[in-house]
């Protein structure tokens, strides 16, 4: 935590501005009184020009802003689908333009670092020359005028995309140019400490799952006993196994179920690859939620749901919770009593050579859409050692990971106080409660492109580019 400790002595030498003039725009309330107040259509003009015949397609995200598709994938290490028909009608994006997207009611606009092509129904916006774009591109990604656009529309009830009106509702406030520049600097150097920050911290929290998941896969797939006798499994992905051990087909042992919520009053779980299942109201999420939970799927105690399009990742889990999932997961309830303990179900339907298998047995076009149905999970293998085994390996990965589990937690938690560091300093340098004019001048000059701000765990998938209409 000492590069955590000297980012917020940096901070400390930030100092509040002199003089400060009330407004009234509700989240901005007050800003230096040298600033002014601008319509959002007086800076920025939408850019309607069509795709270019040269124009290389784009993906707008909330992590890397609008690069190049081909980037995209390097960055993620996937394959996103490439667009071939109506490319026509694409929208012609030069660098620095920004971009409101799909996701933009959530995490802001996007920043465009290359020239090229994104599809129509997004609103490319170019800046004008009294709008800096390093400032700008800080300011749209702010809490409060994040907040703000929100508050232009209700996107729950009209399921619509934020537009051009929706930006133009929200005024803006505008520092002398050379101050944009400061303000940039000086977030842009936060940014890469706190960035370098979380990277190293994420790179721990692996090694410490990497170390977790070692317990737990050779637990559930040799047992406790390190010189039982073992046999081939048939299966190549499982390997050997202890000899007394049973394997049955899923479809011997669970039965899908579909039973709906009527009031959608109950629990609402969440079922991730990072968590397994718990109660949505513990996570911190940034999606919005349904105007109505009605006919949601019932899941309760013992159930096994599955995200059925992120199976591949393990986003699954057996609940500890009485409550509803989406309707768009599967939920398997047990054909019989005394043949599974829970703890030990989840942990091995978790371990790498299962995901490994869903990805196999998952259908679709692409990574970020593949679907594990039904018909395939019913057709994996399940280890079933004795009921006793299960109980006695369930308890020995629970007490040999405890402390993995501990650091793990801890780090989270440091990640998440870094990020929510950023997010208040982020909101308080971009309308002018500190003056950074000072801190700027002392700054060393860095040029590029800022890192991505590793705040969302999320996947930009759904940010990958569609075709169209």
């Amino acid at each position: 935590m000492i590069e955590g400790l000297r980012l917020y002595a940096d901070s400390a030498s930030l100092r509040p501005v002199a003089s400060t003039s009330a407004i009234n725009i509700p989240w901005l309330r007050s800003m230096p009184a040298h600033w002014k107040v601008v319509r959002a259509k007086g800076l920025f003009s939408a850019r309607t020009e069509r795709a270019r015949d040269d124009d290389e397609q784009l993906s707008a995200t909330q992590a890397y802003g609008v690069i190049p598709q081909k980037e995209f994938e390097r960055r993620v290490g996937r394959r996103v689908v490439q667009i071939t028909q109506h490319l026509d009608k694409r929208a012609h994006v030069e660098p620095d333009d920004f971009v409101i997207s799909m996701r933009s009611f959530q995490g802001g606009l996007e920043r465009a670092w290359s020239r090229g092509c994104i599809r129509s129904s997004y609103v490319v916006l170019k800046p004008s020359s009294q709008a800096r774009v390093g400032y700008f591109s800080h300011l749209f990604k702010s809490q409060g005028y994040i907040r703000a656009l929100q508050a232009t529309s209700n996107f729950i009830r009209d399921g619509q995309d934020l537009n051009l009106r929706n930006f133009s509702l929200v005024d803006l406030p505008l520092p002398p140019c050379n101050e944009q520049d400061d303000i940039a600097k000086v977030l842009d150097y936060f940014n890469r400490k706190i960035d370098g920050f979380i990277r190293a911290k994420r790179k721990l929290i692996g090694l410490l799952n990497e170390q977790k998941q070692a317990i737990i896969h050779r637990a559930v797939t040799r047992g406790l006993d390190p010189n039982v006798p073992l046999r081939p499994s048939g299966i190549p992905w499982l390997g050997d196994i202890p000899q007394h051990w049973e394997m049955r087909r899923a479809k011997y042992l669970f039965r899908e179920v579909d039973e709906r919520s009527k009031t959608g009053n109950e629990e609402l779980l969440s079922v991730s690859h990072i968590t397994g299942i718990s109660p949505r109201s513990q996570k911190n999420v940034t999606m919005f939620k349904a105007e109505s939970n009605i006919g949601y799927k019932i899941c309760l105690i013992d159930d096994l749901a599955i995200n059925t399009m992120w199976a591949w990742m393990a986003a699954l889990g057996v609940s500890k919770y009485d409550g509803i999932i989406s309707p768009a997961y599967a939920v398997y309830r047990r054909k019989l009593t005394g043949v599974l303990v829970s703890e030990y179900t989840d942990m091995l339907l978790r371990t790498s050579c299962y995901k490994a298998n869903y990805l196999v047995r998952s259908t679709g076009i692409r990574a970020s859409r593949l679907r594990l149905y039904p018909e395939q999970f019913f057709r994996i293998p399940i280890l079933l050692p004795p009921i006793h085994e299960q109980q006695g390996i369930a308890v020995f990965a629970q007490k040999e990971t405890a402390n993995l589990n501990t650091a793990i937690v801890r780090t989270e938690r440091e990640i998440a106080l870094m990020q929510e560091y950023r997010t208040r300093l982020t909101a308080d340098v971009v309308t002018g409660k500190f003056d950074v004019r000072s801190a700027a001048a002392s700054l060393p000059a860095e040029a590029g492109e800022p890192a991505p701000i590793l705040d969302a765990d999320g996947d930009d998938s759904d940010m990958d580019e569609d075709a169209d209409a």
